[in-house]
């Protein structure tokens, strides 16, 4: 028996058009399981990759954040039939200084990134308690849901929230057969590193800290999330897996 085989499963992932929720759509894939991607963007590349495994890929289109619709889950199971896993990976970042932080962008990144991955946790959920069935919910959430950062309040703020969300939901829904859990990738070549990879001096400094001297590719997370979105994770409830070349070992 392979416990790592996804073969008749399906996966919801969010924010998987490119970057890191893309590599792991791709890697359940590999696996075997069928993926729903929810974004705002039609994710052709990664429809096609997946599509190229072998395995059904859709494209929910859809916003995350206030307002968000309580359909999303029921979308997915409507076209893919079911439901087992949700990757709660999308996400957006605002820097400012502290001081000058504004209220907007503090609203706009706790939407997405915090707000949204409860609320879409919770329709899951829903969806698995009323089919009295187990599943996996996988959140992504950041080397900032340990360490305070500089210049992204908001962003610190909704990572730490989501880790601590994790394990709330794994206290109250483990007894279900509903396994949450969390990856913590460190830094990794994506648009939302953009920014610091282009400065010189903070490129550097990050690097030197690195025990394994480079930063992350998207395609590194695939292995932790096949783990976690798997049988081989049925006891594993609110832990946090750090993929991140031994940052936070430094």
């Amino acid at each position: 028996m392979n416990v790592f085989d996804l073969r008749g499963k399906v996966a919801l992932v969010t924010g998987a058009n490119t970057g890191i929720g893309q590599a792991i759509a791709i890697a359940l894939a590999q696996s075997g399981s069928d993926i729903a991607i929810l974004s705002r963007r039609e994710p052709a590349e990664t429809v096609a990759a997946v599509d190229e495994l072998g395995c059904r890929a859709i494209w929910i289109e859809g916003e995350l954040g206030a307002g968000m619709p309580a359909e999303f889950v029921q979308r997915a199971v409507a076209t893919l039939g079911r439901l087992d896993v949700l990757v709660n990976n999308a996400g957006t970042i605002r820097r400012c200084d502290a001081i000058d932080f504004s209220e907007r962008d503090w609203d706009d990144v706790i939407d997405v990134n915090l707000k949204s991955a409860f609320f879409l946790s919770q329709q899951a959920a829903r969806y698995w308690r009323a089919q009295n069935s187990p599943g996996k919910i996988i959140n992504i959430v950041s080397m900032l849901s340990f360490q305070g950062g500089i210049r992204v309040a908001s962003y610190t703020a909704s990572k730490s929230g989501l880790l601590g969300i994790t394990r709330l939901l794994a206290n109250e829904w483990a007894k279900f057969g509903i396994n949450v859990n969390a990856i913590a990738p460190g830094y990794f070549a994506t648009d939302n590193t953009t920014a610091l990879r282009e400065d010189a001096e903070r490129s550097r400094d990050i690097l030197a800290r690195i025990p394994a001297g480079r930063w992350g590719q998207p395609s590194d997370l695939g292995g932790a999330a096949v783990f976690l979105a798997s049988s081989a994770a049925d006891y594993v409830h609110g832990a946090v897996l750090p993929v991140d070349g031994g940052w936070l070992a430094r």
